[in-house]
């Protein structure tokens, strides 16, 4: 009943709240995992899924309530006032109206309020589901992040090229040697054939988990090759060494990492990384200098 005596504004802090202590929590949580203890590190990721997904659940029903409960208040406020003018209306008709029939005209307005009121309670619960959904959340993390850099996110499609689409752009806007998504794509086979044996132990096949058979890895250069197959980190690890440079992924949550550090000659291409932004998985896009009319 306490945060229904809240104003939305107090409501929307007291949640921003709760997630920087969540976030505190979290970094806590990593720092005890000891190096190379997987096991630690696996019970460490499962807890901070529970605690993102429960606070989560809870500040959206929390602000789907305090939105249910406002909308009420004001529709028992128009409700009384109409009765007050029904009721003058009564004293001076009361003899006529008691005469008369509800119109089926009246009913339909009836059921037409009862239809729009239950669309707007449906309105109310999506817009708190998407206020503190993890897609949403996850972005403004990232923007945060970018926007101390004087950066924002240029959004890439989600065709299952975005990975070279971004490396792409971003070659672009650094002035670097312009390579297109075939070209990126047909480098990285190239390379991946030239060297399997470094890639190889790190493949396996997502229906057995066995590592790839020299064919299969053949069938997966192709892949890259030829198809939308999606990029990850062993062809991040590719473009890194094609391309000579560092690549920085910034995340929403823990520091950036970077690919390719041995690299140090001023060049670097930096990619966002978004494990929510849309349901067919992850999704890289690529920043660009903050515009502040395109933020606002």
């Amino acid at each position: 009943m306490a945060d229904l005596e809240l104003t939305e504004e107090e409501l929307t802090q007291k949640h921003k709240k709760e997630r920087k202590e969540l976030q505190a929590q979290i970094q806590t949580l990593k720092k005890s995992i000891c190096k190379g203890d997987k096991k630690k590190r696996k019970e460490v990721a499962e807890e901070i899924g529970r605690l993102e997904e429960n606070l989560e659940k809870r500040q959206a029903e929390e602000l789907n309530t305090w939105k249910l409960a406002h909308v009420t208040l004001d529709e028992n406020e128009q409700t009384e006032t109409a009765q007050t003018n029904e009721e003058d209306d009564e004293d001076d008709n009361c003899a006529e109206q008691s005469t008369h029939r509800i119109s089926k005209a009246q009913k339909r307005r009836e059921r037409k309020a009862i239809a729009e009121k239950e669309r707007n309670q449906r309105i109310i619960e999506q817009e708190a589901l998407n206020v503190f959904g993890k897609r949403n959340v996850e972005m403004e993390a990232i923007k945060k992040i970018l926007l101390e850099r004087n950066l924002m996110v240029y959004e890439i499609p989600s065709d299952g090229h975005c990975l070279y689409n971004a490396v792409a752009h971003q070659l672009k806007i650094n002035g670097e040697t312009l390579l297109s998504l075939h070209d990126l794509r047909t480098k990285t086979a190239e390379y991946l054939r030239e060297n399997m044996n470094d890639f190889l132990p790190f493949l396996s096949n997502p229906d057995s988990d066995d590592l790839l058979t020299p064919e299969e890895y053949e069938r997966y250069c192709n892949d890259v090759a030829e198809t939308s197959a999606w990029g990850g980190a062993v062809e991040l690890q590719v473009l890194s060494r094609i391309l000579k440079c560092p690549i920085e992924v910034i995340q929403a949550t823990g520091t950036p990492y970077i690919v390719g550090e041995e690299y140090s000659n001023g060049k670097k291409v930096t990619l966002t990384y978004h494990r929510h932004m849309y349901e067919l998985g992850a999704h890289y896009n690529s920043v660009t200098k903050h515009v502040q009319d395109e933020e606002s």
